[in-house]
């Protein structure tokens, strides 16, 4: 019991210190929260006291900072102010001295005009934008004057030699015809042979290299000053005059089809084969030169750069198309005709460089006007083909051909066709023109046919103004030989075909037959035995054929033998005066007589001669040996008696 009270005892103390010890932390506790509610209270009055001081010290932070702000505007503005004076100073100057720092204040200026006009809220905004621009009018003039200045400076006329030392080697020019250099070539061959060599061109250098860049810079301060108009007026003016100039000193002439029309025709050929050349060296050469001057001038401004280079070659391109515009429209000729293929040649040759070098919109009038002249000078040589065709018809020339020989027209008509195979290539192109079915190996072969029935037509007319039938068969003979014989030898028979040169063959056999015919039927009946035969009379006689009993009177014998004498020797002064150009020809038609004559006269000889060698004075009638004809027969056709040497 003891141990158990004195263990409550234990317990109540330490709830009494407990209660102790709570009762001092609230007073702690309520101490601590009325000090703190004493400082509140002073805070809030500090508070209040501070608040002025805070704004004043805000205001004054502000005040600095705007004060930064105006000082760093203020220096921006300086800045433009200055470097306005310095782009001043250097534009009062001039751009001769250093080009390079004239454009750099330029642009100094534009920069100004714009920062000026972004900050209109300066007082003095407008009169700095009015200076400004009143300065930089006058800079873009200055800027003219320069680039007219140096553009003229190093506009030269291109002197020829360097034109010909653009071109390949196969196509310069003699040296020997300082005067006509080109009159020595073949215009069609030499075309065929510099087809290959396009890439054989030099590039003409016509404004030195280091001059286009400040060229270009200048050009594009003028565009962005607004002055296209003033900048291509001046390149117009500079470049077209040198190039027209260069022209000139080539040779080129601006000629009406009047002045063509009054020009001897050597004159007018050699005018017309130095032309193509000044065509393929203006196009490929001189104005390929000019378009790359004006591509790294104009650069950027594509608009501008076809428009000025389409104005400074409109007048060089005219100067060349006039010469040839008047000859497509002149009076049509038959040897007009390949002149005109090979001016016709040429215009197709620079179709290409034309499409690139006068490409753009601007050109447009200028790429038509050279595709226009091709199309006339097609039409021109089409018309040329039948003018031709009817003139070979009715070629009523008079010149005489007394030996039967090949008539000047035959000749001159197939050397005109054999041109017309040399120019195959630029025939098919002419025909395309016109013709969209794309037959045109068959339409040169219906052109050459119509020429050459056109021939055969007009040389049937001349042959009838021989007497003799012998001499028109001989002369028909030698012309179709002609005609034939010089279509084997050329392309012209892969286009004809076979069957016209075996059906004119035969042609020309059955002249061949008509000449036996006409020329020596006669004399051939003076050595048959009909009429020979008498029932009596005077002299002797042989015996007759057939066992008739009867004889041939020796006077009807004798008679012969003097006609037969008389008639071989007028054949043979006639017709050794004829001609068979061919030696072919010439030997086969001999034999030919010969086979016929030279048996008949053996046999007649044979059967009759004895009679009229057993009376008196047989060589008069019998005058010549069968040996003796056929030396005789060697003479013939040989044009004895005319005054060309001897065949």
């Amino acid at each position: 019991m003891i141990v158990a009270v004195s263990g409550m005892d234990s317990l109540g103390e330490r709830a009494a210190k407990m209660r102790e010890a709570l009762q001092k932390s609230q007073t702690i506790t309520d101490n601590v929260v009325t000090i703190l509610g004493s400082f509140d209270s002073r805070l809030s009055v500090l508070e209040t006291a501070m608040r002025p001081t805070q704004i004043r010290t805000h205001a004054i932070r502000k005040a600095h900072e705007n004060i930064d702000k105006t000082l760093k505007a203020a220096e921006v503005i300086l800045t433009q102010f200055d470097a306005s004076r310095q782009a001043e100073a250097k534009i009062l100057k001039g751009p001769h001295e250093d080009l390079e720092s004239y454009l750099e204040a330029i642009n100094q200026l534009r920069s100004n005009i714009r920062f000026f006009s972004g900050n209109k809220g300066f007082k003095s905004s407008d009169a700095v934008i009015n200076n400004a621009n009143t300065l930089l009018a006058k800079a873009i003039s200055k800027l003219e004057d320069e680039f007219k200045q140096l553009l003229a400076l190093y506009s030269k006329p291109v002197e020829t030699d360097r034109l010909f030392e653009c071109l390949p080697e196969s196509m310069r020019p003699s040296s020997e015809s300082p005067g006509n250099p080109f009159s020595g070539k073949n215009n069609h061959h030499e075309h065929q042979n510099g087809a290959s060599e396009t890439g054989g061109f030099k590039h003409l250098t016509l404004i030195p290299p280091r001059i286009l860049p400040l060229l270009h810079d200048l050009a594009l301060q003028m565009v962005q000053a607004g002055n296209q108009q003033q900048l291509l007026r001046i390149y117009r003016d500079t470049r077209s005059s040198v190039l027209e100039e260069s022209l000139r000193k080539l040779g080129v002439e601006k000629l009406s089809k009047e002045d063509v029309q009054r020009m001897q025709w050597e004159v007018l050929e050699a005018k017309i084969g130095n032309w193509i050349h000044f065509m393929r060296i203006a196009v490929k050469i001189l104005f390929v030169g000019e378009r790359r001057v004006c591509d790294q001038i104009f650069e950027g401004f594509d608009t501008l750069l076809d428009q000025c280079f389409a104005e400074c070659t409109t007048g060089s391109v005219s100067m060349l198309l006039s010469f040839g515009d008047a000859i497509a429209r002149s009076k049509r000729s038959p040897e007009k005709l390949f002149v005109l293929l090979d001016m016709y040649e040429i215009m197709r040759e620079l179709h290409s460089e034309v499409e690139g070098v006068f490409g753009g919109k601007a050109c447009n009038e200028i790429r038509e006007s050279m595709f226009g002249l091709t199309k006339r000078l097609a039409q021109t040589a089409q018309e040329t083909f039948g003018d031709f065709e009817e003139a070979v018809e009715k070629d009523a020339t008079k010149t005489a051909v007394l030996d039967g020989t090949v008539h000047p027209l035959t000749s001159y008509v197939i050397n005109y066709v054999k041109f017309l195979f040399d120019y195959q290539t630029t025939l098919k192109q002419l025909f395309q023109e016109f013709e969209s079915n794309g037959e045109t190996n068959s339409q040169l072969a219906n052109v050459t046919m119509r020429i050459m029935q056109a021939l055969q037509t007009n040389l049937d007319g001349k042959s009838k103004q021989y007497r003799d039938p012998a001499l028109t068969h001989l002369f028909l003979m030698n012309n179709i030989h002609y005609m034939v014989r010089s279509v084997r030898r050329s392309e012209a028979k892969d286009l004809l075909g076979d069957d016209w040169v075996q059906r004119h063959r035969r042609v020309v056999q059955q002249h061949a037959n008509q000449y036996k015919r006409n020329g020596w039927s006669k004399i051939l009946q003076c050595l048959s035995t009909q009429g020979l035969t008498s029932s009596g009379g005077g002299g002797s006689a042989v015996p007759g054929e057939g066992g008739s009993g009867s004889g041939a009177s020796r006077g009807l014998i004798k008679d012969r033998f003097k006609t037969f004498n008389v008639q071989f020797e007028e054949l043979h002064q006639k017709q050794s005066q004829w001609t068979v150009p061919d030696t072919e020809l010439r030997e086969s038609l001999r034999l030919a007589v010969a086979e016929v004559l030279l048996p008949a006269y053996r046999s007649f000889i044979k059967r009759f001669g004895p009679l009229v060698e057993s009376g008196k004075n047989p060589q008069k009638y019998i005058r010549y040996s069968a040996e003796d004809l056929e030396r005789m027969l060697g003479e013939f056709f040989e044009g004895k008696t005319l005054n060309e040497p001897r065949r």
